[in-house]
């Protein structure tokens, strides 16, 4: 029973043990920030004050306080607070207002605010400069312990960082389950990007219309598409290995990326084009809404298509495969395509994260890719592995990185950190081959 819920759901376990680690680890007091800070604090005023009482509420112009003073403004005007003042700016501006209340003979009787509004010297000043109000109330966001790791902005930094290497593992799934690798991903996703991006320069730059955008995408898809087809078609045809013939890609697509912009970024884009990376739908980043997509509609094509099952007997025994009249050949050419068109999306997301494109673009990130899927359980001897295993992989990498950087570690360390765990993947795959662990160590101290 034990065996079977480690082998079935072992990625899983593994993942939510990462994430009970990092959450214990950067545990400290935080203040609560968006609508838990707002209505803490509303509550406070609404139980501690009268609805005549003067209450000013302060925000720094261009901060995180500045929204927070706005929404509780917003809601102490609904709850009928007649003398309530909201200050967004500098220390200026609250004392100018300050002095206005004074004159009138009014008593200021709390303060509400946050962040680095706090630390303002005319608010510690207001007991000597204003001694009428000296008994203010500051009211501030109670501290409370939360982790680090489980900020919402930190979850949503995971899920960003993680959306490129994960659409892309989809493809390179296909193909190391076919028992290939591809090595070129990483040089398409700046090709894609490079080509998008000059596409959408070409019909109108920064003037163009929305429809220039996906005319722009839809070229650097699809040129990666025939460029992973033509590897494919080198490895089936003439039975290049995968190493060599992607690696030659890789070479050759970095080089094109570079020479079709003279090595420079393409910025002339349309303002449109940041609405796939950066944009969101009913709340849901939409990068999000399109991993979800892609995810589902790969596990019911490697789960319950013809093709699916052929890719997975062509990994497991070509000659089988072909003696029982698989499509060798053509399964080893759509799995390329597969990947480079994979590649191809992952170029135009980080095109429109970053809102320009670069022959820069990808680099080393096939490694994570491949990383991603090893993780996530798919056999590199090829015939075994699981779509939605590849997205716990890539998830498994991205909390790792994540969990890292807020600890402060080198980026040296997180190299070591990053190979161990790719090492013991593999490891743990070898392992599964076998039988048991003491009969692999024992086959490799006989070898």
């Amino acid at each position: 029973m034990l065996r079977r819920i480690v082998s079935d759901y072992g990625m899983i376990l593994v993942l939510l043990a990462l994430c009970v680690l990092f959450s214990v680890l950067t545990l400290k007091e935080q203040m609560p920030e968006g609508a838990v800070a707002v209505r803490e604090l509303v509550a406070r005023v609404e139980r501690d004050h009268a609805k005549t009482d003067v209450v000013l509420v302060v925000g720094a112009a261009k901060t995180a306080s500045a929204t927070l003073a706005e929404n509780v403004g917003r809601r102490l005007k609904k709850s009928n607070f007649t003398d309530m003042h909201v200050v967004v700016g500098e220390p200026r501006d609250l004392r100018k207002v300050l002095d206005g209340i004074t004159s009138k003979e009014k008593t200021i009787a709390a303060i509400v605010t946050a962040g680095d509004a706090v630390k303002w010297r005319v608010i510690e000043q207001i007991p000597e400069r204003y001694p009428n109000s000296a008994d203010f109330e500051l009211i501030t966001p109670r501290a409370r312990l939360w982790p680090d790791f489980l900020k919402r902005t930190n979850l949503l930094a995971i899920v960003d960082r993680i959306v490129v290497i994960a659409v892309i593992a989809i493809g390179m799934t296909m193909v190391i389950i076919a028992a290939g690798i591809d090595l070129s991903v990483g040089s398409l996703i700046a090709l894609s990007a490079v080509i998008g991006t000059l596409v959408m320069k070409r019909l109108g730059g920064l003037e163009a219309p929305p429809w220039a955008v996906l005319a722009g995408f839809l070229a650097g898809i699809v040129s990666c598409g025939i460029v992973g087809a033509v590897g494919g078609l080198i490895v089936a045809r003439f039975k290049v290995a995968p190493f060599i013939t992607t690696l030659g890609v890789m070479m050759m697509a970095r080089g094109l990326s570079f020479m079709l912009t003279g090595g420079f970024s393409i910025y002339q884009v349309p303002k449109t084009l940041t609405w796939l990376g950066q944009g969101s739908s009913l709340g849901i980043p939409n990068t999000v809404i399109l991993l979800v997509v892609l995810y589902a509609a790969a596990h019911v094509f490697m789960s319950r298509t013809r093709m699916g099952r052929y890719i997975y007997a062509v990994g497991g025994n070509e000659e089988a495969a072909r003696l029982s009249g698989v499509p060798v050949g053509l399964v080893v050419v759509f799995v390329y395509a597969v990947s480079a068109l994979a590649a191809g999306l992952g170029g135009c997301i980080q095109a429109s994260q970053l809102n320009t494109g670069t022959p820069s673009m990808g680099v080393m990130y096939e490694l994570y890719v491949i990383a991603a899927v090893v993780v996530g359980g798919t056999s590199l001897s090829g015939g075994s592995g699981r779509i939605l295993g590849t997205l716990i992989g890539a998830f498994i990498i991205s909390v790792i990185q994540n969990g890292m950087n807020l600890l402060g570690m080198e980026s040296y360390t997180q190299q070591v950190v990053l190979g161990g765990v790719i090492l013991g993947a593999v490891l743990l795959d070898k392992v599964r081959g076998g039988r048991r662990l003491s009969a692999f160590f024992q086959q490799q101290a006989n070898d």
